[in-house]
């Protein structure tokens, strides 16, 4: 099911992913008394970016560092890399590197910056692996991002030893997804009857402590998690009226999230000096 949807389905082509972004988006800056139209979308994926960039510690310099200064940032699963462009233009990265585990992908997301590839090849990269065998050498990054792609990750422990491993002494990592809000026996059944995609196996039904703790056991420091499902279910669910109606199995994420079995966490943590 995922290599379906994220390579000859195309996900990123459908009309509710406006401008390529792959993620529910994060709404705050939004008004949302206001109708929502595709620049509100684009936005509120940009913002999902820049926060969790932002957790990541990189901080906003819209300006062309020289490519030897700059952090070197990774992002896993990158989908048509929107969000690497966004990482290049705001924060003044010396590198970025998007890695995905689809070919498909890969080759749209070198389409889709064909021009950035050809103007800055040693600041862009796109690169397949896997999350949990990352083709990289050891502390090659200053920081690793991963935005609404662990739902995804069959072996959370795994991908964790390999951020850990590819971060460099002092660097930081920053994960943003949709987790379950503890592992409570039944959760897992709980979502596969609200949400198709929990049922198919596209998504799965990871805690969120799951990540922290195998964040801690690595040997990572200053594991933090932060609910953004207040700036996250609202407008994704308003978003989704455009196309499905009230009581439709879409607008059950907002659902599952009042009933407190799904929320949006941004999860963070650094590796020592």
């Amino acid at each position: 099911m995922v290599q379906e949807v994220y390579g000859p389905a195309d996900l990123s082509g459908k009309p509710i992913f406006a401008g390529g972004f792959i993620n529910f988006g994060y709404w705050r800056a939004l008004d949302l008394s206001l109708p929502l139209g595709e620049a509100e979308r684009v936005r509120s994926q940009e913002d999902l970016y820049r926060h969790v960039l932002g957790a990541a510690g990189l901080r906003r310099e819209p300006t062309e560092p020289p490519e030897s200064t700059g952090p070197k940032v990774l992002e896993v699963g990158c989908g048509l890399g929107m969000g690497c462009a966004v990482t290049l233009r705001e924060y003044g990265s010396a590198a970025v590197t998007g890695m995905d585990i689809h070919p498909q992908q890969l080759r749209r997301a070198r389409d889709a910056h064909a021009d950035l590839l050809r103007d800055v090849p040693r600041r862009l990269r796109f690169v397949q692996g896997a999350a949990e065998r990352m083709p990289f050498e050891d502390g090659e990054f200053d920081a690793v991002i991963s935005v609404e792609a662990a739902q995804h990750f069959p072996d959370l422990e795994a991908f964790v030893a390999e951020t850990s491993r590819v971060l460099r002494p002092g660097g930081r990592m920053a994960v943003a997804t949709f987790f379950t809000v503890d592992d409570a026996p039944g959760r897992p059944e709980e979502l596969a009857r609200l949400l198709d995609t929990f049922a198919n196996g596209l998504d799965i039904a990871w805690p969120v402590n799951v990540l922290a703790d195998a964040l801690t056991a690595a040997g990572l420091t200053d594991v933090r998690v932060e609910s953004i499902g207040p700036h996250v279910w609202q407008g994704w669910d308003l978003w989704l009226g455009r196309w499905w109606a009230p009581e439709t199995w879409p607008r059950n994420f907002l659902r599952a999230y009042e009933e407190g079995v799904l929320d949006y966490y941004v999860v963070t943590a650094g590796r020592p000096e």
